[in-house]
């Protein structure tokens, strides 16, 4: 089994996350997805609405049958994303995890915690994001790991690749944005 792993505080989940669940989906060849929902985001000063609030938002907005939205940072105890990869893959031995994530982070990927690690763990799906295409392939990351991507064309095998593998797809933008969501005061 392959399942795509999408991470993020989720605060809150909007339409756009579930635009590209369903593209990664189908451009990835994955049998699942987990949105994992983080008790927090180390890169950001300002902490998220409660994790219960934003787990049941989120479970409102992603109803699909091969989709599961958890908590299952909180309950590992993990706090760093190369964490919660090394823990899933130690308790799901049979399962194929790819990192799943927008454009946006690939571009200040290099800036996570263990971000070495993550990408020789596991393969990576990168979705296009509005504004952001160019500065993900030009990312630290995406120049250091240049030989390890897959043409968009190979990216139905990228669960099946060896890490590190990563693929870049462009899929129809949705401009739907947590950031803008709170700062229009429809989340608090």
């Amino acid at each position: 089994m392959v399942v795509g792993l999408l991470g993020g505080s989720f605060d809150p989940a909007h339409g756009g996350h579930v635009h590209i669940t369903r593209e990664a989906l189908r451009r990835f060849g994955l049998d699942r997805v987990w949105w994992l929902v983080s008790p927090g985001n180390p890169l950001k000063t300002r902490g998220p609405a409660p994790l219960d609030r934003r787990l049941d938002h989120a479970r409102q907005i992603m109803q699909h049958p091969r989709v599961t939205v958890t908590d299952i940072e909180t309950r590992l105890g993990t706090r760093y994303t190369a964490q919660t990869i090394a823990r899933l893959q130690r308790f799901y031995p049979g399962v194929r995890f790819v990192w799943l994530m927008g454009a946006d982070n690939l571009a200040q990927f290099h800036l996570w915690e263990d971000w070495r690690s993550i990408i020789g763990a596991v393969p990576i799906g990168v979705l296009a994001r509005p504004g952001d295409r160019i500065a993900a392939r030009t990312s630290r990351a995406a120049t250091i790991y240049r030989d390890a991507r897959v043409p968009a064309l190979g990216a139905q095998r990228l669960g099946r690749m060896p890490a590190p593998a990563w693929a870049f797809v462009n899929v129809p933008m949705h401009g739907a944005s947590s950031s803008a969501i709170r700062a229009g005061g429809g989340w608090s």
